[in-house]
């Protein structure tokens, strides 16, 4: 299918340029409130340095079998040995399997906070204590995003963010060391400057793109094809971000001054309350068309993504994607180290998750627009539902 060109829907937010140049203020919300903090080029990164600072890569850590790989990935480039437990089909950890599962070379708890919904980080810390062990919270989903009036990323002996998934900038993760423990970590080195200037204009340019119909759709067309002959011909080096795979070459990378000037700059609450918004919009609009994964949106959530159960899932980011909506086929594979024959719910998922944009840089008039092309989508994986019986 080719795109209509009637719509442009990034799966991101993009970037306004006076963003550029506003004044940073305190920030309510972790890591940016965090006394404890240091950032990254990439979430991965902190992941890396966490399991050697706090010496875990001799041991085993018990993460969820619904994972991304890249985390499972830096987990075992530091040394450790990943094992899984039981994701249920509504993104639910069986805290019995997770007790199950501890033997005497566990040395960590791994919580995933998926897509901004809040993970029962009380409950494994209450089995990290019980077992005296370490609590890692991963909030590379769920940035902004609290259990109530508790902010994910806090109650875990560290909590770790990725900020360009939820915030207008280049790059950019953190690690956030709570309670008494204090660790002198090093301040990484800034990436290279051409690398951060190349996603600063291209999140530039999909502002453009976004506001600017079929005008700021030729501009940005003009400047990708000159910006790429231009890097390809000065041999830069662009570190590129939400790629698939961990790279040992940049585990020492931190995260550009830009980024750390744009994310302090930003609305936070206001962030979340469009989010929210937005997630409503699509709920009110979809859910008699498709059960949604969540009927409701827990307080204190900040929604990365609107996420639905889909038949085929091929057909209906094909289709969503010729209407220019840059939907997320999330999570569909497996790490080798996990057996996937021992996670059938978790294989289900995979098989049948995509999650639509909605984040605080769509419009109403967009919001609406996203909704009807996702509803004809939807209407027509019914019908091959009914085909396959």
């Amino acid at each position: 299918m080719k795109p209509s060109g009637k719509l442009f829907v990034p799966s991101l937010p993009t970037l306004w340029p006076h963003m550029l140049l506003s004044r940073p203020k305190p920030g309510a919300l972790p890591p940016f409130s965090s006394p404890n903090v240091r950032y990254f080029y990439f979430a991965r990164n902190a992941i890396w340095l966490t399991v050697k600072m706090l010496g875990l890569d001799a041991g085993e850590v018990l993460m969820p079998a619904y994972h991304h790989g890249v985390e499972v990935e830096a987990l075992v480039d530091a040394g450790a040995t990943p094992r899984f437990y039981r994701v249920g089909s509504r993104w639910d950890v069986d805290l019995e399997d997770v007790a199950r599962r501890i033997g005497p070379k566990t040395k960590a708890l791994y919580l995933t906070h998926y897509a901004g919904f809040p993970g029962p980080v009380r409950e494994m810390r209450r089995l990290a204590d019980e077992y005296g062990l370490i609590l890692i919270e991963d909030c590379a989903l769920s940035l902004l995003s609290s259990d109530g009036a508790v902010p994910l990323g806090t109650t875990g002996d560290v909590g770790i963010f990725c900020l360009y998934k939820t915030l207008p900038v280049p790059n950019g993760g953190a690690l956030v060391v709570n309670g008494p423990r204090q660790y002198s970590l090093p301040e990484p080195p800034a990436p290279p400057s051409a690398s951060t200037f190349s996603h600063t204009v291209s999140a530039l340019l999909q502002n453009l793109e976004l506001r600017g119909g079929a005008f700021g759709r030729a501009v940005r067309s003009a400047v990708r094809t000159l910006g790429h002959g231009t890097v390809k011909a000065a041999s830069i080096e662009r570190v590129a971000t939400g790629t698939q795979h961990f790279d040992r070459r940049h585990v020492d990378l931190g995260m550009s001054p830009l980024t750390k000037r744009i994310a302090q700059a930003q609305d936070l609450e206001a962030i979340v309350e469009q989010r929210r918004r937005n997630y409503f919009f699509l709920l009110g609009r979809l859910r008699d068309v498709s059960p949604p994964l969540f009927n409701q949106l827990p307080p204190g959530a900040c929604p990365l993504f609107y996420p639905m159960v889909v038949q085929d899932k091929a057909e209906v980011l094909a289709r969503l994607r010729a209407q220019g909506i840059d939907a997320i086929d999330f999570w569909k594979r497996f790490h080798p180290a996990c057996d996937a024959s021992a996670f059938p719910e978790v294989a289900q998922l995979r098989r049948s998750i995509v999650e639509i944009p909605c984040h605080q840089d769509l419009s109403p008039e967009v919001m609406a627009d996203v909704a009807a092309a996702v509803r004809e989508a939807l209407k027509s994986d019914r019908r091959t539902k009914k085909r396959a019986g």
